[in-house]
């Protein structure tokens, strides 16, 4: 038979039980607003939580890290050189943290074509002193321009400007929590001490909060030459080099070519930071499963709702079948019935799930441990819809294919000798 035909009889026989139908819509579009609205949130949960530390987080870490000497004495006896030694209390390598030739080595990572930026950093351990008592904490000597064109660190200062650790000698940014614990605030002076008890005065400048209160509670940060002037120290003086590529997968793999290069230790994000992207993975696999569960559950309403419509369409069956129209006509009948209410209900459930997430994007969501984040986080992304749209017509053709499959089996001369 001519599909046009066949789309007519459908068409007749949607609009003859439109309640029913209805009913099989709106399960499909709230199956798919949900899920739609489910991805976005939880995708735009995920985008946060890794931003907060992933954003904070170089793709590639240089650093000469602190290790035991392999070099030991009886390792240079060749009496013993077949024998296993147990050494025990290996004391670290008497090598200093400091960046060998790091004018060198930044001078070769400008030229790498691989590389969108990267920003010097040393690390300090400090007090800062309040009246009578001490209060350990750590100063991190950066690049404030760099730091924030690549690792967001201007969007985490709540007061003050980043810019003015460069303008402004012997100054310095505090975390929040350890700003509220000295009781100071931009303009005022704290007093800290060195590890080897040199005393120094730093004028505050800003206020940093990340929004974990264990970092903010010891951090502060301050310009490389100040901390260097600090440990008294040279101007080629750093601890670290932070990395940011142009693609982060190639993170592993320049990490270990940097590690030959440079003869030095590299670490690369997706081995710093392998719970966090275990984590995001579990939160999105929950999303898919409960979006994917619901459309399932829409499925069912239409299965029943077409063997609904084939138990009371039985004449009608029956004499389509007796003038001429093969089972696979009858079958491709209801398997049209069933795509239409999944191609309707899918559309109005995208323009549903769009608008909801819209509304939940302008909902204020305001902590103090997120200052940054105003509105709940949502993500638009266009795979989310058109995985919905995909699923919606899968899943209601395969709700509509098993009882049409049921009608074209229907034997006319059955159903008319019983009338």
């Amino acid at each position: 038979m001519k599909r046009k035909l066949l789309i007519d009889i459908a068409k007749s026989l949607l609009f003859a039980r439109w309640k029913q139908t209805l009913v099989a819509a709106i399960g499909v579009t709230f199956s798919i607003t949900m899920f739609i609205t489910l991805l976005s949130f939880m995708s735009g949960l995920n985008d946060l939580l890794d931003g907060l530390i992933l954003n904070r987080t170089p793709h590639i870490k240089l650093f000469n890290d602190i290790k035991p000497n392999e070099n030991q004495p009886v390792k240079l006896a060749t009496e013993y050189g077949s024998a296993h030694h147990f050494i025990e209390s290996i004391k670290s390598d008497a090598n200093r943290q400091s960046i060998y030739n790091s004018e060198a080595i930044l001078a070769s990572l400008k030229k790498d074509k691989r590389v969108l930026g990267f920003s010097p950093k040393l690390t300090a351990q400090i007090f800062f002193n309040d009246g009578s008592i001490d209060i350990t904490g750590a100063m991190n000597g950066i690049d404030p321009i760099e730091e924030s064109r690549l690792f967001h660190f201007n969007d985490y200062v709540t007061a003050g400007n980043s810019a003015d650790l460069t303008k402004i000698s012997n100054s310095i940014i505090l975390g929040k929590g350890l700003a509220g614990k000295l009781l100071v605030n931009i303009g005022d002076v704290v007093q800290v001490t060195t590890s080897k008890g040199e005393r120094f005065q730093l004028k505050v400048v800003g206020l940093f909060q990340s929004g974990i209160r264990d970092f903010d509670d010891v951090q502060s940060y301050a310009s490389v030459s100040t901390v260097q002037k600090i440990l008294s120290q040279p101007s080629n003086y750093i601890s670290a080099i932070q990395v940011k590529l142009n693609d982060i997968k190639l993170a592993p793999k320049m990490a270990k070519e940097y590690e030959q290069l440079y003869q030095i230790d590299a670490e690369d994000v997706q081995t710093a930071n392998s719970q966090f992207e275990t984590g995001s993975s579990i939160r999105t696999l929950i999303s898919y499963s409960v979006g994917i569960t619901l459309l399932i559950v829409a499925g069912f309403g239409i299965y029943n709702i077409l063997n609904m419509m084939i138990f009371e369409k039985m004449d009608s069956i029956a004499i389509l079948k007796a003038t001429g129209f093969s089972g696979t006509d009858v079958k491709n009948i209801f398997i049209y019935i069933a795509i239409s209410i999944g191609i309707f209900g899918g559309l109005v459930g995208l323009l549903f799930g769009f608008g909801l997430s819209a509304t939940i994007d302008q909902i204020p969501f305001n902590t103090a441990s997120l200052p940054t984040i105003k509105t709940y986080p949502i993500n638009y992304n266009p795979k989310f819809y058109v995985i919905g749209i995909v699923f919606s017509f899968i899943t209601t053709y395969f709700a509509g294919w098993f009882p049409a499959r049921k009608a074209s089996k229907i034997d006319p001369v059955v159903i008319i000798r019983g009338k």
